[in-house]
């Protein structure tokens, strides 16, 4: 068959479209959660800004995963609530690359965010007195560049490989949004090259920090565990629940997809996605508010000033 050009090449992303009720639903559930997704992530956005006690690293780190988060469902939420009650549900070759692109940069960008961020939490228990010496303005700034560079690195990588393929007239994608393994699998060549840098990628940019991640807890357990008194161990405990709960949910969600058994029902593997993509981004502002008194200071503050 003969190469395609890029502006003849129209996708047509499956989705749920086997199911239209379970569509109709799924619209008005996924509005909802970017509704929630917008406010309560802007709202940490603005909190962190405007509130002088709320200018720490740890605050500083979650403005950052906020705005991430923003970004990354904005890439494909709006058009998957589009085609949720379409009946045409298309897209074009570059709104597809663009989708892939931003979102692979957001999720790679977060999970080295977090590695950062367990680091902060490490710093902040294992070692109080230097804290201020140790995570300065210029370092975090210096980590914060790091995770955005590598994420923006990785996608670009994989990307550039994706698009150099030659497809052929295979378009049905079928998952509901432009997920790279599924886009690759259309090209009318062979994708091991693909197949072994995005396994690559996941390997370097979800197993690596995951890694860091339970070396820092691992040190921060043993540092409390060490605390003589219960209100200094609980007080210990509360400064990384938040985190160590986001992470829980993020990499539960992403092992939960990687090492269940292959299932044949492709809707059930789409549902564990979507909360992936949709429900995680919601939780992350729900988790950092609830019982943190900085952040309902601030809010506070907010309503009282408006």
């Amino acid at each position: 068959m003969d190469r395609m050009n890029w502006t003849e090449i129209e996708f047509i992303l499956q989705g749920f479209s086997e199911y239209p009720r379970v569509e109709k639903f799924l619209f008005v559930m996924c509005l909802m959660m970017y509704l929630v997704i917008l406010l309560g992530n802007s709202t940490l956005i603005i909190l962190t800004l405007l509130d002088s006690r709320l200018h720490t690293p740890m605050y500083f780190f979650l403005g950052n995963l906020s705005f991430l988060d923003i970004w990354y469902t904005s890439s494909f939420i709006p058009t998957m609530l589009i085609h949720f009650l379409s009946q045409k549900k298309t897209i074009s070759f570059t709104r597809c690359v663009v989708q892939m692109s931003v979102s692979y940069t957001m999720g790679s960008t977060e999970c080295v965010l977090l590695a950062v961020m367990a680091y902060d939490r490490y710093v902040a228990i294992c070692n109080p007195l230097r804290y201020t010496i140790i995570i300065s303005k210029a370092l975090c700034i210096q980590m914060v560049a790091l995770s955005w560079g590598l994420g923006f690195l990785n996608s670009l990588t994989e990307t550039i490989l994706a698009i150099r393929l030659p497809f052929c007239g295979k378009n049905v994608i079928n998952h509901f949004v432009c997920e790279i393994l599924a886009f690759v699998k259309l090209a009318c060549t062979d994708i091991s090259l693909n197949e072994i840098t995005i396994m690559l990628g996941n390997v370097i940019f979800l197993f690596s920090p995951l890694l860091l991640i339970c070396i820092s807890y691992i040190f921060i357990l043993s540092t409390v565990l060490r605390i003589n008194s219960a209100e200094g161990r609980k007080k210990a405990f509360s400064t990384c629940s938040a985190h160590l709960t986001v992470v829980t949910v993020f990499y539960g969600t992403i092992l939960f997809m990687y090492m269940k058994p292959k299932s044949k029902d492709s809707a059930f593997n789409k549902l564990i996605a979507l909360f992936y993509g949709v429900v995680t981004p919601m939780l992350n502002p729900i988790i950092y508010s609830l019982r943190n008194t900085e952040v309902h200071g601030a809010m506070r503050k907010l309503i009282t000033f408006l």
